[in-house]
């Protein structure tokens, strides 16, 4: 398969998320809430915020919260709140992550870090995070801002021990997920966890719905990897390559690797260090690809199995979730 054939299986054109229309109007409003943050600033800095939270992109998290609120018990404005809250902390990791990552685009647009440098970037995803944590103590249960600190703390956990094992052909596998399950299956987690939080449900529908955001967080980042590994910059919206550019092996390159013979394997990882094309098809020819998307439907079947004892075996869950499963399977390949 050539890397044109790849990357059409790769393109987010096929839209797995699909919102319903009410849940679309729903995320429109949460839209304007997140927007609405950018004025709480000192106008010295408001510019600069709006311009982070304007990025867009499908709103994922906040729509996960949406979801999770329905499952829990309805929509109240404190989950919308909760919406806004997961959002702010999102945005602040990418704009860490692209000053680590010295990207130049982000949704299409120019990164903060491309627009006003390092210095100012940092300051402004700490802005971000702040704020996230502030509006989260304004919620009535105070074991939700514990639930929003803990997950951001964790997400900080996961790029520290990331940028740690960079160029480490000793990490494995298992490292890879557990680093991604602390930078982006915690966020998933809080943001399915906390509506059933809010809504007072039952413990075990609260670890139910904790254990299928994590689950549903670590697929939806390893898609994410395969697609910096093999995607284009117009085709995602955003700098790709950082990844090998950077040394931060994700599972399909881990799993070529380890699985090559030592003297193959020390090859790949020059070529794919120097970016030169041969270390993908490598990857891809080593069954890499095939593994990561496998790994990834592994989860979500996980995930579906937390949704029974949520009790949302046949909901928008269970769709979001299956769709996401149909899409990657056809990039099994």
């Amino acid at each position: 398969m050539f890397e044109s054939e790849i990357r059409d299986r790769l393109r987010p054109a096929v839209d797995w998320f699909r919102p319903t229309p009410e849940l679309e109007k729903e995320l429109r409003q949460v839209e304007a809430r997140i927007l609405h943050q950018a004025s709480q600033f000192d106008p010295g800095a408001e510019g600069y915020v709006r311009y982070a939270l304007e990025g867009g992109g499908k709103r994922l998290r906040p729509a996960l919260v949406l979801l999770a609120g329905r499952a829990a018990g309805g929509w109240t404005e404190s989950v919308r709140d909760l919406a806004v809250i997961v959002e702010l902390v999102h945005v602040a990791s990418l704009v860490h992550d692209d000053v680590l990552d010295r990207a130049n685009l982000r949704r299409s647009r120019a990164t903060c870090n491309m627009k006003w440098g390092t210095e100012l970037s940092v300051l402004l995803g700490d802005a971000l995070f702040a704020h996230g944590l502030q509006l989260a103590t304004k919620l009535e249960d105070a074991e939700v801002a514990r639930k929003i600190a803990e997950a951001s703390r964790h997400l900080c956990e996961g790029e520290i021990l990331q940028t740690q094992r960079r160029f480490d052909l000793k990490m494995s596998s298992a490292d890879y997920l557990h680093m991604v399950g602390l930078k982006t299956g915690a966020l998933f987690r809080a943001a399915a966890e906390v509506p059933f939080l809010l809504h007072r449900t039952a413990a075990s529908r609260r670890e139910a719905a904790r254990s299928f955001g994590y689950q549903l967080g670590c697929a939806y980042q390893i898609y994410d990897d395969v697609l910096d590994l093999t995607g284009t910059d117009e085709e995602s919206g955003k700098t790709l390559g950082t990844d090998l550019q950077k040394g931060k092996w994700t599972l399909p390159v881990l799993h070529a690797l380890q699985t090559l013979p030592q003297a193959e394997s020390e090859v790949l990882r020059a070529e794919l260090v120097k970016g030169e094309g041969r270390g993908v098809a490598k990857v891809r020819a080593a069954g890499g690809i095939r593994f990561a998307m496998r790994k990834a439907v592994e989860l979500l079947e996980r995930a579906k199995g937390d949704l029974v004892v949520l009790g949302d075996a046949d909901g928008e869950l269970r769709g979001l979730t299956e769709r996401l499963q149909a899409f990657l399977r056809q990039m099994e390949g």
